[in-house]
């Protein structure tokens, strides 16, 4: 994706946005099986919350969300611990949180290395959003990798 086109977004009769308010929030096993599991869901709540299946913004979210849950499992990931996913829409954008339980993993952009299979998971939410960041946890050990995307139109 070179340019963020704004995506097409269904507005009610009188003009406000798509998403008044909603939230989702689950654990899932920090394993492969669990990250899998959390994009699976993501998808089916997407759709309920009107974004479709096969749409631009439902791909992308759903993207975004499968690669902030492998990097959970993959560099966050305490046996014994969960990883939290957390969804919400509120006007026209939609955020993702995903917490591990591992606070000194560090998330950052980096140039990937060409003899690596990974290291490319934050660079594809970088580019598919509008925003992105972490922030420690306050209530324990871990951190919350965040990332908006706003599917209004401009």
């Amino acid at each position: 994706m070179t340019s963020k086109q704004p995506l097409p977004l269904r507005l009610t009769r009188t003009g406000q946005p798509l998403f008044p308010r909603h939230h989702f929030t689950m654990r899932f096993s920090s394993t492969p099986r669990g990250a899998r599991l959390a994009r699976r869901l993501a998808g089916e709540r997407l759709e309920t919350w009107g974004i479709p299946y096969g749409s631009d913004a439902h791909e992308m979210l759903t993207l975004i969300v499968g690669e902030l849950s492998a990097n959970a499992v993959r560099h966050g990931r305490v046996p014994g611990r969960d990883f939290r996913l957390r969804l919400s829409a509120e006007g026209t954008a939609l955020r993702v949180e995903v917490t591990d339980s591992r606070g000194e993993s560090i998330p950052a952009l980096a140039e990937p290395s060409n003899d690596l299979g990974g290291g490319r998971g934050l660079l594809v939410v970088a580019a598919l959003t509008d925003r992105w960041g972490w922030y420690p946890c306050i209530d324990g050990p871990g951190k919350t990798v965040w990332a908006v995307l706003d599917v209004g139109l401009s």
